[in-house]
């Protein structure tokens, strides 16, 4: 069994599922240095256990936003993941777990570092101002920003995409669309779906296929045409998505990646602290980065119409072919 830190141990790598997970997954290829070899610690939940199959996973119990109680609580399973792994780095992307994770494998003398989420545009979560306390704890934000002598810029996940030019409008209607409202377990979504009901038969055909992942979100009284799930497994997600001519979404950065690594430039309804649907507002900054960069229509849902869902699906993406370097310091 390997004990305390090693120059020559896996990195740990740190997310709660959802975004989180997301980013980091599709970070950990880029990480410069490389890796030797990685292991995991997140939420036992369908997302990671399908993202994550055949990797080397830690589970520990689940911590909602900002249920500090409960990620004081997990202080005990971070320890034991520590001192038993004998890790070179640690590597977060939040949320809550991260503090706990972090703060002990500093106190064991393990190199740290915390990669704020994308969907920070504007400043640090509350959870990267608690780890940025942390002494020792490298962190990066994806905005050049608000970087500065505490926080470095490394560039961001989503330079690796462009916009197809010029847009040409789509006549026909759709035969697949994809509705995901992301995997979390504390909030609903229902205004999204609401609207959606309403708007989405003016763009599509008769017999359309439409797959909803709705989470949480309470549906009773509502009419909604297709099927509709709680979590889709992360593979089954994603083939829905490559086939789907219309792409609609909560603006999490995760849903986000996945529409536009399958070349679909989505729809993105940001959910709001006001309505109950988020601790804050950031998913509006996620939005906003993304139509601003021409990858996205970001809409609130009640402003939704036909024409913006044609104009989404008159639009492509291209990915890069190599992700740019993340380059942690050392």
């Amino acid at each position: 069994m390997r004990r305390g830190k090693s120059a020559d141990g896996p990195t740990l790598l740190v997310a709660s599922t959802g975004g989180h997970l997301e980013e980091l997954y599709r970070l950990k290829d880029s990480l410069v240095p490389a890796s030797q070899g990685v292991e995991w610690v997140t939420f036992d939940a369908p997302q990671s256990r399908s993202l994550l199959d055949g990797e080397t996973v830690h589970h520990v119990p689940y911590i909602a936003p900002r249920a500090y109680r409960a990620a004081a609580s997990s202080l005990t399973s971070a320890r034991r993941i520590i001192r038993t792994g004998g890790y070179a780095r640690v590597v977060s992307t939040g949320s809550g777990m991260a503090v706990p994770l972090l703060a002990m494998a500093r106190a064991h003398g393990t190199p740290c570092h915390y990669i704020e989420s994308a969907a920070r545009s504007r400043g640090p979560s509350f959870t990267g101002k608690v780890v940025a306390r942390i002494p020792g704890v490298r962190p990066y934000t994806q905005y050049p920003g608000w970087s500065g002598p505490r926080w470095a810029y490394r560039g961001s996940i989503f330079d690796g995409f462009v916009a197809d030019s010029p847009i040409r409008v789509r006549s026909e209607p759709a035969a697949r669309v994809v509705v995901t409202l992301g995997t979390m377990r504390t909030y609903g979504f229902r205004r999204a779906v609401e609207h959606l009901a309403k708007v989405l038969p003016e763009v599509t055909t008769p017999d359309a296929q439409v797959k909803w992942q709705v989470g949480v979100t309470e549906l009773s009284g509502l009419q909604v045409h297709g099927r509709t799930f709680d979590t889709l497994p992360t593979h089954e997600l994603r083939a829905a998505i490559a086939e789907a001519d219309l792409v609609v979404a909560h603006a999490g950065v995760g849903s986000a990646l996945t529409a536009l690594e399958a070349g679909r430039a989505p729809v993105l309804l940001p959910r709001l602290q006001a309505h109950d649907e988020h601790v804050d507002d950031h998913q509006t900054y996620v939005a906003d980065e993304l139509s601003n960069r021409g990858l996205a229509v970001s809409r609130d849902p009640a402003e939704l119409t036909a024409e913006d869902l044609v104009l989404a699906m008159s639009m492509s993406v291209q990915q890069t072919s190599t992700p740019p370097p993340f380059e942690l310091s050392t």
